[in-house]
């Protein structure tokens, strides 16, 4: 359903047209995460960022509710029940600089949990060698995003080859 490229084809895409489409497909790529993941998010200001963390946390059936850290800069939302992984919702968008995301000390919990990090771009790699960077751009003309994923590291290329062939 969201992965569109065949088997071996990064990055996968797929085109959103609503927001429950991309809580959906946020539910779709909780299914992926495990504890220690770390994903980069990047678009425009309404591209669905946040909606679309709003799916990863229902799927992770975390605590919520998962609303835009802009002011608070980052936020741990624990499992519910289980042994699923907590989700860590940062928005870098005030941050300046790879040492302001330093001194988040996000990887103090990424062994345990998601990593979540909007406008992270430029800033949030070093967090993780392996991660998944998500791509939102909004058409001009309509409401329809598209939204890309790109795998980085052996862990997400993997990962997304497995959920093309499982889809």
């Amino acid at each position: 359903m969201i992965f569109r490229n065949g088997p071996g084809r990064l990055p996968t895409v797929t085109r959103i047209a609503t927001d429950v489409a991309m809580r959906d497909l946020g539910r779709q790529l909780a299914g992926l995460l495990r504890a220690g993941d770390l994903v980069i998010l990047t678009g425009p200001l309404g591209a669905g960022k946040t909606t679309l963390v709003q799916g990863i946390g229902a799927g992770l059936g975390v605590r919520g509710p998962v609303t835009s850290p802009t002011f608070v800069i980052a936020r741990v939302h624990p499992v519910l029940s289980g042994s699923g992984p907590a989700l860590v919702h940062a928005d870098a968008y005030r941050l300046g600089s790879i040492s302001e995301v330093d001194d988040l000390d996000l990887d103090t919990d990424a062994a345990a949990a998601v990593t979540v990090v909007e406008w992270g771009a430029g800033l949030a790699e070093g967090l993780a060698q392996d991660r998944l960077e998500i791509l939102i751009e909004p058409d001009a003309d309509s409401d329809v995003r598209t939204v890309q994923l790109n795998g980085h590291g052996a862990r997400w290329n993997d990962a997304l080859m497995d959920a093309v062939d499982r889809l």
